[in-house]
């Protein structure tokens, strides 16, 4: 049995408690300072609110403040933070940390300096004291995963990447069970990319949904999948040409954190609601304060993490504009607020 610390107890972190619970772990589930009423409630009933779940009885609850106590014995910690809150995490388990205890992402997202893309596992180590930077070891989760369907002990297939396959293989079998299958994949770069870039082709896919409700179906029932499926094939090719310039391996984009997540982030959630709205007519700024004002829409937030790094790299020479017309489409709708607009004419580019 091991103590898991979880830091960060919204959706997917809290679902990521069942499969260590039902391992006969001890599993501490940390809300960040936004989750407390989160906290609260599962301490009274033990139900998640938003999961609308009870959790399993070996997960205990604690109030962020409490984080230096549900460290005191922590075998692993896990990062279930957004993309937001990566370097808030940095800082409080900073002092807390030794080399010895593991970090395990759940966290997807990229971030842009104005010349180059990181992957958030750097930024989190980055942010650690400087004692932990080389001698800390991270690994992440990826791959396609609602986490209410995890919550519920439906199947699920990931992938646990890091860069050392000996580390892969003992978090594997502490987080395996016979319903969350997974599978060790040392190909750091292209899981963290293909993870976290799903998350704006998502939003790209989910237009169709608005465009489709502005023309309707019709008598003869005809919807709009093929629409749906050009836009989920270029954003793979995206994705793999993206993960061969960071030095990944454009292979990973056809498996569990590519085409998998890609698809089921696709099929709904947030990124395919404001897809909805996009495609409906609306600016983004006006879709987001109107209906999703207190929802993080992950794909527009890492346009808006990326946007600005990406486009300086395309002018730079340092990406071909030719290969990302539907990423640089969807960054002119998130940073600057332009109308949804898919770029037919540049697809499919070689």
């Amino acid at each position: 049995m091991a103590n898991v610390v979880i830091l960060g107890a919204g959706l997917m972190g809290s679902a990521f408690s069942t499969p260590l619970a039902d391992n006969g772990h001890a599993v501490r589930l940390v809300g960040t300072h936004l989750d407390d009423e989160i906290i609260e409630e599962i301490h009274d009933s033990g139900i998640h609110p938003r999961l609308r779940v009870k959790l399993p009885a070996a997960v205990s609850p604690y109030s962020y403040d409490r984080l230096g106590e549900a460290m005191a014995g922590a075998d692993l910690v896990v990062v279930g933070v957004n993309s937001l809150g990566v370097e808030w995490a940095s800082f409080m388990l900073g002092d807390l940390l030794s080399p010895d205890i593991p970090l395990l992402m759940l966290t997807k997202g990229l971030e842009g300096d104005g010349e180059r893309l990181h992957l958030l596992p750097e930024l989190l180590r980055s942010g650690l004291p400087p004692a932990l930077h080389s001698s800390v070891q991270i690994a992440a989760i990826g791959g396609p995963s609602i986490a209410g369907e995890l919550a519920v002990r439906r199947h699920t297939c990931v992938v646990i990447t890091g860069q050392d396959r000996d580390l892969l293989e003992r978090l594997a079998a502490l987080i395996r069970t016979p319903y969350y299958h997974v599978w060790p994949n040392t190909d750091f770069v292209g899981v963290e990319v293909s993870v976290a870039m799903k998350n704006v082709y998502a939003l790209a896919v989910g237009i169709v949904g608005g465009l489709l409700e502005k023309e309707g179906t019709g008598d003869d029932g005809y919807v709009m999948h093929n629409l749906a499926a050009a836009i989920f094939a270029q954003g793979l090719g995206e994705m793999a040409y993206l993960v061969e310039e960071m030095g990944g391996d454009r292979a990973t984009v056809l498996g569990l954190p590519g085409a998998g997540d890609l698809y089921v982030t696709s099929m709904g959630g947030r990124n395919g609601r404001m897809g909805r709205w996009l495609g409906l007519g609306h600016h983004y700024i006006d879709a987001k304060k109107k209906y999703m004002a207190a929802e993080t829409i992950e794909g527009a937030e890492l346009a808006l993490a990326i946007g600005p790094t990406i486009e300086e790299m395309v002018y730079r020479g340092k990406l071909d504009a030719r290969r990302l017309p539907l990423l640089r489409a969807m960054i002119q709708v998130v940073c600057n607020d332009a109308l949804a607009r898919i770029p037919w004419d540049d697809f499919f580019a070689r």
